[in-house]
């Protein structure tokens, strides 16, 4: 895994290079001093905002779109690559989505596709208006869900940096990266009740070379998922809370889900959530592999299960319990984890019995329950091997023949 985390840097510090050098010569384009925006709160940016975006990305030489500050309505917008030149986006303002749902037809609000070294910044906000979207999403209403935004989808970019921006109140997940390349995330803010569904602060699918630094997340699901397909990527610097956790999956629901590998989360503090660092796969299902994934130098203040590998992840109890995950799950580490559970049962390890997890390590754990009762730790088809000092003792309680169902 090495050889692999070590290029990451590099490719950042070569994207750093590529940005300064970019502004030296940046072309601006206005949406509202040029393309006539109005920051009222209720004329649509739409079409300012993509006219801008089309001429910046024409440009020969490096440009820069730029939403001044103030307050504007967008009803939804597809910014599209390739571009002929390096392309940013300085959001100062606040852009607001419609509140009512119904005005969606599908889950896009704010879409990136195919576009190459791209930089967004600026301190703006991107805000969801989300609470209608709230009090409907439930999981019976599965068709309702389906047609709900993500805030910021990057689809298919490649050596991009996005830097000082907020996520408010997105109607589902905030931000969502799929089939991208050396991306990074640094000095975000997203934001939303704890009682919000599927908010995911970011997820991210077929990916590789992303990284989410020093950002503050607060949701009502994960604060970061991680899907198939994600490769060498590296969390650090994260605040979490509320919200789920940081999690790898879930995995194992579909078909031809690709390999989860090269993932290295440290140095994070994680608060008053559901779970802190998890790996969640279904019962039954379909096949796939995790590996090399190491949660290192984190805090847990209040979690209810700060460490945990559930491979009968069931929410909602819609899954086949009766079934064991196809998941394989190898080379996992958790070193180095302080803190608080809210639970007794501070780490669990609940593992396939058809395919058990190898190379589970605990070092230099110390995790004390808030409660009365001392802190546990269960394990079901694992052996981990274990070093430094360990609080609460590994395996060192039973497991319920029935785990209860987690979110």
């Amino acid at each position: 895994m090495a050889p692999h985390l070590s290029i990451v840097p590099s490719m950042f510090v070569l994207l750093l290079l590529f940005i300064s050098a970019s502004k030296v010569q940046s072309d601006a384009f206005d949406v509202v001093a040029k393309f006539g925006a109005k920051a009222d709160g209720k004329t649509d940016l739409s079409k300012p905002f993509l006219d801008a975006w089309k001429e910046a990305c024409a440009s020969v030489t490096p440009s820069t779109v730029v939403i001044p500050k103030g307050t504007y309505l967008l009803s939804k917008v597809n910014l599209e690559g390739p571009c002929k030149a390096p392309i940013e986006i300085n959001v100062q303002g606040t852009i607001q989505a419609p509140a009512d749902p119904s005005a969606f037809k599908d889950p896009n609000w704010v879409r990136f596709y195919s576009v190459e070294n791209f930089k967004m910044f600026g301190g703006g906000i991107f805000d969801g208006q989300g609470s209608i979207a709230y009090e409907k999403n439930t999981c019976e209403n599965r068709e309702f869900r389906s047609k709900l935004p993500v805030n910021i989808r990057f689809d298919f970019v490649t050596n991009a940096l996005i830097q000082d921006i907020t996520s408010k109140d997105s109607k589902l997940f905030h931000i969502n990266v799929f089939a991208c390349k050396n991306i990074t995330f640094e000095h975000l803010k997203i934001e939303a009740p704890d009682e919000s569904p599927n908010t995911d602060g970011i997820h991210m699918g077929k990916s590789e070379g992303v990284n989410i630094i020093a950002s503050d997340i607060k949701t009502g699901d994960d604060c970061i998922s991680i899907g198939d397909g994600t490769k060498n990527m590296v969390i650090k610097e994260i605040t979490c809370g509320p919200g789920h956790g940081i999690s790898i999956g879930s995995l194992g629901k579909f078909q031809n889900e690709e390999p989860v590998e090269g993932i290295k989360i440290s140095n994070c503090t994680i608060t008053n959530t559901l779970n802190g660092a998890r790996i969640k796969t279904w019962p039954g299902e379909h096949g796939g592999a995790v590996s090399e994934i190491h949660f290192e130098d984190i805090t847990m203040n209040n979690v209810s299960s700060p460490i945990l590998i559930d491979q009968q992840y069931c929410p909602w109890n819609k899954c086949k319990k009766n079934e064991e995950s196809k998941v394989k799950l190898s080379n996992i580490s958790f070193k180095n984890i302080r803190g608080t559970s809210a639970l007794p049962e501070a780490i669990k390890f609940i593992c396939s019995g058809s395919s058990p997890c190898q190379n589970v390590e605990l070092a230099d754990i110390d995790i004390k329950h808030n409660g009365a009762e001392p802190a546990t730790s269960q394990c079901l088809n694992v052996k981990p091997i274990t070093s430094g000092k360990l609080n609460p003792i590994p395996c060192s309680g039973p497991v319920p023949k029935t785990p209860s169902a987690s979110a």
